[in-house]
């Protein structure tokens, strides 16, 4: 699978979170304070478990791409983007298990709704922001998508960051218009970056695939010449080495004894 093709499966992934992300949240939220539409909670506990699939996809589609740029920050970001994908599974549990014991409104049924909650403050309310650090400097430095991508998603951290702990901290509702606010940034970030990988993706770089090993991700051509020197060899650079192994075979030839015609058989 080459570079490009990565970064545009990324892309779509990226997008997937924003196609299942709000309706799930629209669709779950009903039930978790009235009781009313167990339907449509279960649509949102589907939705939201392909939400968690794509948020571990784009970390896997991501990472053979950036990870010879910064590796510790990219494998900070697969694991913050694995952590995410945990509580948001952790989140589609909880509002399962309430609607298994009756609802809302039964006893015990209020600590199952606390745990989503929380799970969703910790998960989709705050790791983006970590994963935006993680993520946002590689692609600037890489200069894989424009600069102003990233940097959207270097200014829209700290914010969703404050309102996070705001939140966690009581001075904020987890659904308030100022933390939505803080958060647009950030969902400006991811979307902006799912819109380009998807459309542009990125330029042809070399993968390390392993230890000390890089190859190309580019389409492979007959014409040597076309491929820049730092993803192989050049038409000159082998040219060079052609002319220097034919020199080799010609020195290795004249150095060789031929028997002499006068001198007697054994």
């Amino acid at each position: 699978m080459t570079a490009r093709t990565l970064a545009r499966v990324a892309g779509v992934l990226y997008l997937v979170t924003f196609v299942t992300s709000i309706p799930a949240l629209a669709l779950k939220r009903p039930y978790l304070q009235t009781g009313a539409g167990v339907d449509a909670l279960r649509w949102a506990a589907a939705l939201e478990v392909v939400l968690a699939l794509a948020c571990l996809g784009t970390a896997v589609a991501l990472y053979p791409i950036t990870r010879r740029y910064q590796p510790a920050l990219i494998l900070g970001f697969v694991g913050s983007r694995t952590l995410e994908a945990a509580t948001i599974v952790l989140g589609v549990v909880s509002m399962l298990a309430v609607a298994s014991i009756g609802g809302p409104a039964t006893p015990g049924a209020q600590a199952l709704v606390a745990v989503h909650d929380w799970a969703f403050l910790i998960g989709p309310g705050t790791l983006p922001a970590v994963n935006a650090l993680l993520l946002a400097p590689v692609l600037l430095k890489a200069r894989l998508v424009p600069r102003a991508v990233p940097l959207v998603g270097l200014v829209g951290a700290p914010l969703l960051l404050g309102a996070a702990l705001a939140e966690l901290l009581g001075a904020l509702d987890q659904v308030s218009l100022l933390g939505g606010l803080a958060a647009l940034p950030i969902a400006l970030w991811e979307l902006s970056l799912g819109l380009w990988l998807t459309v542009r993706a990125v330029p042809h770089v070399a993968v390390p695939t392993e230890p000390g090993e890089v190859v190309r991700l580019r389409e492979m051509t007959t014409d040597v010449g076309s491929v820049p020197a730092e993803c192989g060899e050049t038409s000159q650079n082998r040219s060079s080495f052609h002319e220097r192994r034919r020199s080799r075979v010609s020195v290795g030839r004249s150095r060789t004894v031929t028997p002499d015609a006068t001198s007697p058989a054994n």
